[in-house]
């Protein structure tokens, strides 16, 4: 029924010595010749296009620097940290792009720009002094990229300084060893500037810099996988923190410290094993996790493992994916009017931002740009880009608790038992919903009330019959069984849900036990399609395709593709929902959300729920079935197998 509704050059060579400035052809004209006016047109193949690239990121930020040229206002939005520390964040966060590109033998003019800056900005007697900090500061965050400065090209940033401007600069780089450091990967941040020390011969608190190894190794977990802090969080601060820091060290301190040197290649080579499941074959990564607004900082890994020469990581996959990862981002609307970078994902979007999101944050991404420290001789430059290697279409990513599932160009997670400790904004969103994918997103909530607001795509959420919803956050219990992540977590105190989440590939299957002693409403929600893609058409004039291909299963379609959901236990009611524009990461505009409906009674006991969901171009033809095999326990059948059993370990004793 259908209703109308490596070159010669090695960067062992290279990197001989990290204080060397890399030779590399000038590319300092390409910007003035107009060759590439357009972002999307640049074509993002060779070393030119990216150095082309990045001159069009920066040339926008000109008008925008203070007379001292010591800070960058970018917007009137704001940060916890306030708009004079985001300034100096701003003007920080360019040098991850300038230092590789000075480093290669470019940007030597608008080196001397920056470097005018970074005088006036550590100088306590000028007007734009960055200030002192008083303990843990987000000034200790930017302080990272001074040491790559230091220590990839000291003879741009601290040969040309006067003695007064030597010890100002050291001075205020060095607070960052007389205070705490939040323990996570901010521990880097120190190791960077005293690894910057070290190359220019300064002193190097040892203890501190001894401590923050120390805590670095107790974040491991095994696999190549570090923990960002004592938590259980698993995101892109893995890779763009962890291991882009760690190999920067790698690199730059193999000399004088090979023993750790090589110890961070080792786990960064198995964790790049893992990682690049996380990748499409269209360049797009997993929108997972907070602090997504940096973008391509998502593939920065990977330029880090070019840089600090990994021997396991293939040069050509690596350029495939970085290559392909920056056209992708260079075809959204990411950018203001003028060109800046905004503060959002794929389009301007302060709704998903965390509370240390400035207007100056997103320029974080330009840690990609690390590989433009390698000059056009360097292997990485010579060689062709390959495709994404043969992957398994369903993979088991042990420490991170997630299952990766491939189809296509679309690849999707699901994810159990992740949660940031530091409640930025959107918590249960950007790490505790089911699922997660490339092509449909995930939405975060707009604002406490309904359906519309809340947004509830791959999640389960309860609602005292008045509107105001609750869905999982922290789960009590996370663990594997027999490959399918199983969570407990708690809505209420006296609401009990076990989760289980199984690949039946290409769907997805989650089985709930619900054991509540108060009446609630519960809505399931599957992937959503957005209503508009171009514009063309008016929305009242929008219409999905909507079917019901078996009982108790909804199948609808638009443009962006087909969204399923099938209640597997036949007792919940069907539901097209709609969730509020600017709530979808990848998407602006107001969605369709496939759902399940039902009412739990507080007399009723525990209440066993089956869901198989699925996204993607083309119907499966067949539907998983949930089976009971005791009061406790059910068979998911697919294919007419019994893919996995389930079983209650609460049973009748929830905690």
């Amino acid at each position: 029924m259908t209703l109308r509704y490596p070159s010669d050059m090695t960067t062992r060579a290279i990197l001989q010595n990290c204080s060397r400035n890399l030779a590399g052809a000038p590319l300092n004209n390409i910007a003035k010749t107009g060759e590439v006016k357009d972002m999307k047109h640049n074509k993002l193949q060779s070393r030119k296009d990216m150095a082309l690239l990045l001159e069009d990121l920066l040339q926008p930020l000109e008008s925008y620097y203070s007379e001292g040229r010591a800070r960058l206002n970018l917007g009137q939005t704001s940060a916890h940290f306030g708009s004079g520390i985001a300034e100096m964040e701003a003007f920080s966060r360019v040098l991850w792009g300038i230092v590789p590109a000075v480093a290669g033998g470019e940007f030597t003019g608008r080196w001397e720009h920056h470097l005018e800056g970074i005088k006036n900005g550590t100088n306590p007697d000028h007007p734009e002094f960055w200030g002192w900090i008083h303990g843990i500061d987000q000034r200790m965050v930017e302080m990272a990229a001074f040491g790559l400065a230091l220590a990839l090209i000291p003879d741009k940033i601290w040969q040309p300084l006067n003695e007064t401007e030597q010890h100002n600069l050291y001075q205020w780089l060095d607070q960052i060893n007389q205070y705490d450091v939040v323990e996570n990967n901010w521990q880097f941040f120190r190791i960077l500037v005293n690894t910057g020390f070290d190359t220019v011969d300064l002193p190097v608190n040892e203890e501190k810099q001894q401590e923050s190894f120390e805590l670095i190794e107790s974040y491991y977990q095994g696999d190549g996988w570090y923990a960002d802090g004592p938590v259980e969080q698993w995101d892109y601060y893995i890779s763009f923190g962890f291991h882009f820091y760690g190999l920067l060290y790698a690199a730059c301190q193999k000399d004088k410290d090979p023993e750790r040197a090589e110890l961070y290649k080792q786990r960064a080579s198995r964790f790049a094993e893992d990682f690049i499941y996380w990748f499409s074959d269209d360049g797009s990564a997993l929108p997972f996790g907070r602090s997504l607004t940096y973008r391509f900082a998502q593939v920065s890994f990977w330029s880090a493992c070019v840089f600090a020469e990994l021997p396991e990581i293939d040069t050509g996959v690596a350029k495939g994916l970085i290559m392909r990862h920056m056209r992708w981002w260079m075809k959204q609307p990411i950018f203001s009017g003028d060109g800046l970078l905004t503060v959002g994902y794929t389009y301007p979007n302060l709704i998903m931002a965390e509370n240390y999101n400035s207007p100056g944050s997103p320029y974080w991404a330009l840690k990609t740009f690390l590989i433009l420290a390698l000059p056009e001789e360097h292997e990485f430059w010579q060689a062709p880009e390959k495709p994404m290697p043969s992957l398994d279409r369903v993979k088991k990513l042990t420490v991170p608790r997630m299952t990766i599932m491939r189809e296509g160009n679309h690849v999707s997670s699901l994810v159990s038992g992740q949660y940031s400790t530091t409640e930025h904004a959107h918590n249960d969103s950007k790490y505790a919903k089911f699922a997660y994918s490339t092509s449909y997103g995930f939405h975060v909530a707009k604002g406490v009330f309904g359906p519309e607001q809340g947004a509830f795509d791959s999640m389960l959420a309860f609602s005292e019959e008045d509107g105001y919803y609750r869905g999982r956050r922290r789960s009590l219990l996370t663990e594997w069984q027999d490959g399918v992540l199983y969570s407990h977590w708690k809505p209420w105190r006296d609401v009990d849900v076990e989760t289980w989440l199984l690949p039946a590939w290409p769907w997805q299957v989650r089985i709930h036990r619900v054991h509540s002693r108060r009446t609630l409403d519960a809505r399931e929600g599957g992937f959503s399609l957005p209503l508009e893609q171009d514009g063309l058409i008016p929305l009242p004039d929008i219409q999905p395709n909507i079917e019901t291909p078996a009982d108790h299963v909804l199948s609808t379609e638009l443009p962006a593709g087909i969204s399923i959901i099938a209640d597997l236990g036949g007792t919940r009611r069907l539901e097209l929902g709609k969730t509020d524009p600017n709530t979808n990461l990848l998407f602006a505009s107001p969605a369709v959300l496939p759902t399940v409906t039902s009412r739990i009674t507080a007399e009723e006991g525990p209440v066993w729920y089956g869901t198989a969901v699925y996204a993607g171009s083309q119907t499966p033809s067949t539907i998983p079935k949930m089976i009971r095999t005791s009061d406790e326990s059910y068979d998911v059948v697919y294919s007419g197998q019994t893919t996995v059993r389930v079983e209650s370990i609460l049973g009748s004793n929830p905690s």
